[in-house]
């Protein structure tokens, strides 16, 4: 059963949805404020988060950034902001689909189910080995060990590492992962960066000079390199 948790503070969405997604045997979580769904989010590892952006505590764009910089989860939007700038804004940021409300339900579900067709046709390995064993990372567990030792990461640390593993050994610029991790009002602070960069090196074991996983591009971004990658 696919799991769909919903991000709403009002009660009426809350029961109509639960009942309308409960009826197409999806298995409906509910959080009515920004941080507790973000909880949600991490714990329980949803299929799809459909998203408002008028919560109590957060304001819902940043929430949605937390989301995409954190997760691998879809998220639709769901809200009565009709404006074309605020769905730009959302679908830029990350968001798979933007819905205005009041909506048709028959159109969200149809919306939903071919989000998740999607992202079952573009659903990675659950686990990913690289560096002849030495390393491996699974995706859906939010887990990484070195030579068999689970190595602890933080959110912000995974969010990176994850980041730059899914860019298949492409360059991610240090502004793409500034927007989509710490959100667009924190592109300047590349010292962030470079702080969750060192601590995954540390540790990783790796060596900035000699990297193994790790690389470089001064002034422009890192690299993951995958070296003897499998899947």
């Amino acid at each position: 059963m696919q799991k769909i948790l919903l991000i709403d503070d009002e009660p009426q969405i809350l029961k109509f949805l639960r009942i309308s997604l409960s009826s197409q045997h999806y298995e409906v979580l509910m959080a009515e404020n920004g941080h507790r769904g973000i909880a949600m989010a991490l714990e329980a590892h949803p299929d799809l988060i459909i998203l408002d952006l008028g919560l109590p505590d957060l304001d819902g764009k940043h929430v949605l950034q937390r989301l995409v910089g954190e997760t691998r989860i879809p998220v639709v939007v769901l809200s009565v902001r009709a404006n074309e700038n605020e769905k730009v804004a959302c679908l830029m940021m990350g968001a798979h689909d933007y819905v205005v409300k009041p909506f048709s339900v028959n159109e969200l579900l149809a919306r939903i189910r071919r989000t998740l067709q999607i992202r079952a046709e573009n659903q990675p390995a659950q686990a990913r080995t690289f560096e002849e064993g030495l390393l491996q990372i699974e995706e859906a567990q939010r887990r990484v060990s070195l030579n068999g030792e689970v190595i602890p990461l933080t959110r912000k640390e995974w969010a990176v590492l994850l980041h730059l593993v899914q860019a298949n050994g492409g360059l991610v610029t240090q502004t793409s992962l500034l927007q989509q991790i710490w959100g667009a009002t924190h592109l300047e602070d590349t010292q962030y960066l470079r702080n969750v960069i060192q601590k995954l090196r540390q540790k990783l074991h790796d060596d900035a000079a000699h990297p193994r996983f790790i690389e470089t591009e001064p002034g422009v971004g890192y690299r993951f390199i995958p070296g003897q990658a499998r899947e």
